[in-house]
């Protein structure tokens, strides 16, 4: 419909559709893990591959891909959406490195903590998906409960969804768009923690959020 609209031509396909699945590896069902990944990576796929034919004749275009801080650094009970968004960045690098020379940009944004309803839906996403009162993680599970339940801003350093428009007009409009943007300070810092620190003591400074 939004090909037939501009006469075939496409300048940007900007992709933000996406949900977190809380809940520990051993509690997370196929069935759920395979929707985290429909939502999260199969629907940007299809969505991407139907774009890139326009872009290709026209030879011009940008493609960014909405990842996240848990696209390269994973904490636990947010394996299903790490492993979402770890694939997603796979996925996009390699559609950067194809597309060399086409004219088509690929970015990824990067986001930290934004503020949103992400909390809200993960909640719903939880309780529709993990049983808890049969999980060796049910009191864990009673704090994460209570985090995804509170209103407002809950971790630090969280910025307005105005921060990721920023970005997403810089990869828009530059000449040369960056290939990576952070958004935060938490983006930042682990982006630059995970080069430096060994794997062990990343883990411990991770189990502390």
């Amino acid at each position: 419909a939004v090909m037939e609209k501009t006469g075939n031509t496409l300048y940007a396909l900007f992709n933000n559709g996406a949900y977190g699945l809380p809940g520990a590896v051993e509690d997370l069902g196929r069935d759920a893990l395979r929707e985290q990944f429909e939502v999260n990576l199969f629907g940007t796929h299809e969505l991407t591959t139907l774009a890139i034919p326009g872009m290709r004749r026209q030879g011009y275009g940008r493609i960014i891909q909405n990842s996240s801080l848990l696209g390269y650094v994973a904490l636990k009970y947010r394996g299903a959406y790490n492993a979402s968004k770890y694939a997603l960045e796979g996925l996009t690098d390699t559609l950067r490195m194809e597309l060399s020379g086409s004219g088509i940009c690929v970015s990824l944004i990067e986001p930290g903590p934004i503020q949103s309803h992400f909390r809200l839906n993960a909640w719903r996403a939880f309780r529709q998906r993990i049983d808890s009162s049969r999980s060796h993680h049910s009191v864990a599970y009673a704090a994460l409960a209570d985090r995804l339940q509170t209103e407002g801003p809950v971790a630090p350093f969280t910025l307005g969804p105005e921060s990721v428009l920023t970005c997403v007009i810089h990869a828009l409009e530059s000449d040369r768009p960056k290939v990576r943007y952070r958004v935060t300070f938490p983006a930042h810092l682990f982006a630059c923690l995970k080069r430096v620190l060994p794997d062990r003591v990343m883990d411990k400074i991770l189990a502390r959020i």
